[in-house]
């Protein structure tokens, strides 16, 4: 039997979750990561998508999150969220005015690092709204 571990959830609005997991998918940066009790130490940056949670009580909960970061330790896991919503509450038209917004802010950057970042963010909501879409 898997241990569980302490998992915490955290928008900028609000604490979405504070419970005792068995394991965690989290979308890093680098893809994605699944994080277990005893993990090795290490931190994160998140990317758009989807976190599944596997509650200790065996129930399995999905969240949307629009980038942060990570903190893994051996004993749990925090992440923070630039923005978060439980998958069940996320309204058919929020990641579409997402892109828009994304691709408006585009039309109008110069700076090659700037573009760049905001390209990538383009691509990852594009591609998290096709996930969705197909859920």
């Amino acid at each position: 039997m898997a241990d569980n571990f302490n998992f915490e959830l955290v928008s900028p609005e609000r604490l979405l979750l504070s419970e005792q997991v068995i394991e965690v998918v989290i979308p890093a940066t680098e893809g994605e990561m699944t994080v277990m009790a005893n993990h090795a130490p290490t931190m994160t940056t998140i990317k758009p998508g989807v976190v599944t949670v596997k509650l200790a009580s065996g129930q399995v909960t999905k969240y949307v999150v629009f980038g942060g970061f990570a903190d893994v330790l051996p004993t749990g896991c925090t992440l923070l969220a630039e923005s978060a919503v439980p998958l069940s509450e996320i309204a058919p038209d929020t990641l579409t005015k997402r892109i828009d917004e994304a691709r408006k802010e585009l039309e109008g950057v110069e700076h090659h690092e700037h573009r760049t970042k905001l390209e990538q963010y383009l691509s990852e909501l594009t591609n998290l709204n096709g996930v969705l879409v197909a859920a």
